[in-house]
């Protein structure tokens, strides 16, 4: 299976939330037996949605043929404002480029959704993703990942996830990897 988990978030620190998460899930993905790819969008190169331009930009049509040729994907985002953060939805507003394609969106992608916040509001985001994910006629598992991020990491260095969201995401995962949609 290959999986595409998508970092949302613009902190690109060594020891970040998303970083950690990312390199959490590759892992654990990886060990399950799936081929896992990080998407970045801090490093994509992707500009602000534009369905006017004549070429569709380089770092664009590269994340068309991961978000593609991935059977699912994996969202992550810190909360910004009560929804994901804005670059995270310019990222998924350029699918409307497969809008005309036999199989436009992400039809039929299982989407697992992780969000964090400082406070207790992370379900927000969760929220969000899932309407957008829902409007590009995927389908997000009935499970997500809501993080009180003062909560996810152990004391006294915080630098591993605790046993409690490791089993949180661990679950999300096997949902994703154990499910299939089937179409018609």
């Amino acid at each position: 299976m290959n999986i595409l988990v998508l970092n949302g978030s613009l902190d690109q620190r060594e020891g970040s939330t998303p970083t950690k998460l990312s390199a959490y899930l590759k892992e654990h993905l990886e060990a399950q037996g799936a081929t896992v790819s990080v998407f970045n969008l801090v490093e994509s190169g992707i500009p602000l949605f534009d369905y006017t331009l004549q070429k569709t930009p380089n770092g664009v049509q590269v994340m068309l043929n991961l978000f593609r040729n991935a059977d699912a994907h994996i969202w992550l985002t810190p909360l910004y404002h009560g929804s994901m953060t804005g670059v995270m939805k310019n990222c998924l507003d350029w699918l409307e480029l497969s809008s005309k394609e036999e199989r436009p969106y992400l039809i039929d992608k299982l989407i697992g959704l992780i969000c964090w916040a400082d406070g207790g509001q992370a379900m927000q985001g969760i929220n969000a993703m899932d309407a957008v994910a829902k409007s590009l006629r995927a389908w997000p598992v009935p499970f997500s990942v809501p993080i009180v991020r003062n909560a996810l990491f152990m004391a006294p260095d915080y630098q591993e996830i605790t046993q409690e969201y490791k089993n949180k995401i661990n679950l999300l995962t096997s949902i994703i990897t154990s499910k299939r949609v089937v179409t018609i």
